[in-house]
């Protein structure tokens, strides 16, 4: 049993308080997983040659400093660095690959969160109300906003196998329920020269729908095409740079719940985790159909 929370601001007066509006879904949803949290937040995105990187450090004492100075030492003067407590943000004109072989040679402890212009992870072992205030999510703002509280089931409690997964660059995903497929999936993704960094089954579904973007698909497409690679239970909350999507599986069995407004959308495993919400009561409410793809786009104005 997991929680998945996403919120998108359609009112750009939204924005700025993305934190405070998500903070209470997240930590309603540790009843559901207390374990480990994330929140992936999405922001207008960086200029095209810029690309923002998320790092776990898995120590709150970890050197930001030294690595703020190696860093501009050794790979990019001209980079940004942002801590707090076992995150790092690094924004640089850097093309993701050089950096992750800097990283990996130079501190091989770090973890790679996430990479992209307009993405942001933070997930961490604890209560989500623990790891909310770690992180001061509610300090947060941005366009949209994916989070997830686990429950393990079925490998490691530990950062890297917190939900939000990533792959590629802005999109992650977060997911409730069990593959029954994961490892064949990951087999047929590994053959192509995919690499896995855990074996929890959600990466192999974050990693797949990637490729078949990468292969040219929409997201939605994507999906479509993994009602028939995918199998098992899920409730799917993914987001991109400029959109929200939610799908369920074919037996819609893992819940979820949508509130919409002229001025955001809401996702949450159960109705309590949107109480909270401005006007959720005049809202349009409604549980997402079985193998229904429910996509929302980011205003242009962001």
């Amino acid at each position: 049993m997991c929680g998945i929370v996403g919120f998108l601001a359609k009112e750009p007066a939204l924005r700025s308080s993305l934190g405070e509006l998500v903070v209470p879904m997240l930590s309603c949803m540790g009843d559901r997983g207390p374990d480990s949290a994330g929140l992936a937040v999405f922001s207008p995105p960086l200029p095209e040659t810029i690309r923002r990187f998320s790092l776990f450090s898995g120590s709150p004492t970890f050197d930001w400093t030294g690595f703020d100075r190696r860093l501009h030492e050794e790979l990019f003067p001209m980079a940004r660095v942002h801590a707090v407590a076992s995150h790092g943000v690094v924004e640089a004109e850097l093309e993701p690959q050089a950096f992750r072989e800097w990283l990996h040679k130079a501190y091989p402890q770090l973890h790679l969160l996430s990479v992209g212009r307009a993405i942001d992870v933070v997930k961490d072992e604890g209560h989500p109300n623990e790891i909310s205030e770690r992180y001061d999510f509610k300090s947060l703002s941005g366009t949209h906003a994916v989070g997830h509280t686990r429950m393990a089931t079925e490998s490691a409690v530990s950062p890297a196998h917190a939900h939000p997964f990533t792959a590629g660059e802005d999109f992650c995903l977060v997911h409730n329920g069990s593959l029954s497929n994961p490892y064949s999936i990951r087999r047929k993704l590994e053959r192509r020269g995919i690499k896995f960094e855990t074996d929890n089954d959600t990466e192999a579904a974050c990693r797949f729908l990637e490729w078949r973007m990468r292969e040219g698909n929409t997201l939605e497409e994507a999906i479509e095409q993994g009602f028939e690679e995918l199998d098992g239970f899920f409730t799917l909350l993914m987001a991109t740079a400029d959109k929200l999507v939610l799908v369920r599986d074919a037996f819609a069995c893992k819940p979820a719940v949508v509130a919409e407004t002229d001025q955001y959308v809401a996702v949450g495993s159960e109705f309590r985790a949107l109480a909270h919400l401005p006007g959720v009561h005049e809202a349009k409410l409604f549980e997402p159909e079985p193998e229904h793809i429910y996509s929302w786009n980011v205003s242009p104005s962001a």
